[in-house]
């Protein structure tokens, strides 16, 4: 017999699209969980970002962030595919859904529904505002959770250019993703304990904007205020990778005894001797001098040999690389992180490792991203094979 995965036996019956839910439950599903993607008969419409390699459906993003479910297709508005549906939240201990509240009531699955067939389930729904603010209608996607929270105006601060943008990632989605999958966890932990189920709400504005303003809510987190709102360092213009003879590096000089091993590294030791660099003050008030003096000696070296002399002396430094080279990076190849497997349909791919470990399960069995409906034969027999058989009179 194999040793049970870490999340065995919990079932996700997983009602979510595009990556928000969809990269809580991978996590799930990464870790043992059996969790059921529910789709509609036109499938998540994820499914269609990145050009597919063999089948329609089966685009990049989908691989990516959908490995390990298992897919069934079910309408909704459909009395049949309700009563499927029915069925399958009473065997499950999670549902997770990031369908509009009023829409997923009409649909007869909101949770004081559910809670009727289904009393112990943790149900968790992924929205884009809480319920309780005058947002709590409105859609919301990554970009839109960026301008409102703030993150548009990050850049703007760091580069003097005036002009709002993004990140590019799907920060957001992805941030609250993360939030959504701690909380089903401690929902499910609190069902093991009690029994009882509870209905959790996930807001991706209020969780990218707990998320962006650890660091930034600073000299606003006291009232009064004691200095401008945005921690310093992080929007500091000259606080960026440094020119080298071949490329850039990011250099991070940390506590104050850095600055000296640093200069002494670059070939300017005296320059942190002279006022008004000579102080602990003196430094941290002047670091935008002191970062453009070592922009003006980092392209003596290449990028190679500054990250190795620094790194010798105990200074955090790294090549600045295109993220298309990032699979040649030999740490990432020396522990693993991408693996080309086999997908049944759609043959070769990369796939990256989950990035946390577990001691007692170190090797985790990862699936497949599912075929639209894959499952759907499987899972119904499931469910047959529950019902009671009645008996003749």
């Amino acid at each position: 017999m194999t040793d049970p995965k870490l999340l065995e036996g919990i079932r996700v019956v997983d009602m979510t699209s595009v990556i928000f839910g969809p990269y809580a439950t991978q996590t799930l599903a990464d870790c043992g969980a059996d969790v059921i993607k529910v789709e509609p008969p036109t499938g998540d419409q994820f499914r269609s970002a990145g050009k597919p390699a063999n089948n329609r459906g089966m685009g990049a993003c989908h691989m990516t962030l959908n490995r390990g479910k298992r897919s069934i297709a079910l309408d909704l508005k459909n009395d049949d595919d309700r009563a499927v549906m029915r069925e399958l939240l009473s065997t499950a201990d999670v549902f997770i859904h990031n369908v509009r509240a009023h829409a997923i009531e009409k649909l007869g699955f909101g949770y004081e529904a559910v809670r009727e067939f289904a009393p112990d389930i943790a149900y968790v729904h992924c929205t884009g505002f809480g319920s309780d603010g005058p947002y709590a209608p409105l859609q919301a996607y990554d970009d839109v959770i960026q301008a409102a929270s703030g993150m548009t105006s990050m850049l703007p601060r760091a580069d003097k250019n005036p002009a709002p943008r993004f990140v590019p990632a799907a920060i957001a989605d992805k941030v609250s993703g993360l939030h959504a999958a701690y909380a089903t966890l401690t929902a499910v932990i609190h069902k093991l304990r009690t029994g009882e189920g509870q209905f959790v709400e996930v807001p991706m504005f209020e969780s990218f904007t707990h998320f962006s303003l650890e660091e930034h809510l600073y000299g606003a987190t006291f009232d009064p205020p004691v200095e401008s709102i945005v921690y310093k360092r992080q929007a500091e213009p000259t606080r960026q990778p440094f020119p080298t003879a071949d490329g850039h590096v990011a250099i991070v000089p940390y506590t104050d005894a850095d600055w000296g091993k640093l200069l002494t590294v670059l070939g300017d030791p005296e320059f942190v001797e002279k006022e008004p660099y000579d102080t602990p003050l003196g430094r941290f008030r002047n670091q935008p001098d002191i970062f453009t003096r070592i922009a003006e000696l980092t392209p003596a070296k290449t990028s190679a040999e500054w990250t190795r002399l620094l790194n010798e002396v105990r200074i955090p430094c790294m090549p600045c690389r295109d993220v298309a080279d990032i699979f040649d990076d030999p740490h990432l190849k020396a522990t693993g992180f991408f693996k080309r497997r086999e997908h049944p349909s759609e043959g070769g791919y990369i796939e990256m490792q989950p990035p946390v470990r577990f001691g007692a399960r170190p090797d985790a069995e990862l699936g497949y991203a599912p075929r639209l409906d894959e499952h759907g034969a499987e899972i119904r027999e499931e469910l047959a094979q529950r019902r009671p058989v009645r008996r003749a009179s």
